[in-house]
């Protein structure tokens, strides 16, 4: 009966991947009756469905993707958390970085979830001497997005964009849906059209 209701939560979570936050399955009562049967009350709690406004982007441009959805830890906005959260490969979950080149301004940046982004060549593939990241107390009003759920697709205006290039390695990456807890699944292909990205080597040797 165990191994039963397992399937049946795994089912359920596979159609209510679109929700919020993922649903909460409680065993209230668990009574082993004489014959072997069970008597079994459960309680879902479940959030409101609802698509973020990254989906909605990606639904109107016909690219097919997917909602993920993962415990948020506030301790830990990590993408590494993330990805471990998951349990996918760290390589495959990028983070969004915003930054401030001293020529060009806003620009951004996706690379895998546990590099750290080399400011200079940051730099030279958007046109500037120099850049740095914006201060968190401007994410929100620079892009619509808070810690933890900047996304490449749908900030308040379009900004150069750059990829690492090992996102194509792959043929699934997440980045995120624009809200904590919720993760896009998608072809970086169909990533850097949507986020009119330029793919880039962010990691490559001097």
């Amino acid at each position: 009966m165990y191994n039963q209701l397992l399937i049946l939560f795994k089912v359920a979570s596979y159609y209510l991947i679109n929700v919020k936050y993922v649903c909460v399955l409680f065993f209230k009562y668990l009574n082993l009756q004489h014959n072997s049967r069970c008597s079994i009350l459960i309680s879902f709690t479940v959030a409101k469905s609802s698509k973020t406004n990254v989906s909605r982007i990606l639904d109107q441009l016909i690219i097919r993707h997917q909602l993920v959805s993962y415990a948020v830890d506030e301790s830990d906005l990590s993408a590494t958390h993330v990805a471990e959260t998951l349990g996918e490969n760290i390589n495959q979950v990028f983070k969004t970085l915003v930054l401030k080149g001293n020529k060009t301004g806003f620009f951004v940046c996706v690379i895998p979830g546990a590099e750290e982004l080399d400011l200079k060549l940051a730099a030279k593939y958007s046109g500037n001497k120099n850049c740095d990241m914006i201060p968190m107390k401007e994410l929100l009003p620079t892009t619509g997005y808070i810690r933890g759920a900047c996304s490449p697709i749908g900030m308040k205006k379009h900004f150069p964009t750059f990829i690492d290039k090992s996102c194509l390695d792959y043929g699934l990456i997440y980045v995120s849906a624009g809200q904590r807890g919720l993760q896009i699944e998608i072809n970086p292909q169909d990533l850097i059209r949507a986020a009119n990205a330029k793919v880039v080597d962010f990691f490559l040797e001097i």
